[in-house]
């Protein structure tokens, strides 16, 4: 159980991290989605495929390893602008990270973390993705 609140946690992390850090990247990624991904007719999403789930953990990991290492860079930068200029380079780069991923575009990463943190059942799907893409890392419970 709370394993999935903190992957929901990590995403939302990610999430802000990628559309916040630059107005800007927002933007081109608000502009990059259609408003195609409409619930159907009985009123829900349609169903992420496995291998969607896969190429989402494979942009999450990517963006996520930007986010840690501007993160540093940006924790020891003290010059505002400096700051900023290093908070756009690294949302362009979560951005390219995300479009350089295999079978994954900005829109299909916003959706399937979106759908992720409004079902729990998809969140664990998500998080059992990272865990085996990551065996490294000790699983939180």
């Amino acid at each position: 159980m709370i394993t999935r609140y903190t992957l929901v946690a990590s995403l939302t992390v990610a999430a802000s991290s990628l559309m916040l850090l630059s107005p800007a990247s927002a933007l081109e990624i608000a502009q990059a989605q259609p408003t195609q991904t409409q619930p159907d007719a009985s009123g829900t999403s349609a169903p992420i495929s496995d291998q969607k789930i896969e190429a989402f953990a494979v942009a999450y990991l990517q963006v996520d390893k930007v986010r840690q290492e501007y993160s540093t860079k940006i924790g020891a930068t003290t010059d505002e602008a400096a700051k900023a200029k290093l908070q756009n380079e690294a949302s362009q780069e979560m951005v390219k990270a995300v479009e350089t991923a295999p079978n994954m575009s900005v829109e299909e990463y916003t959706t399937i973390l979106k759908a992720a943190q409004s079902d729990p059942a998809l969140a664990q799907k998500v998080q059992e993705k990272l865990q085996t893409s990551t065996p490294q890392q000790p699983q939180q419970q």
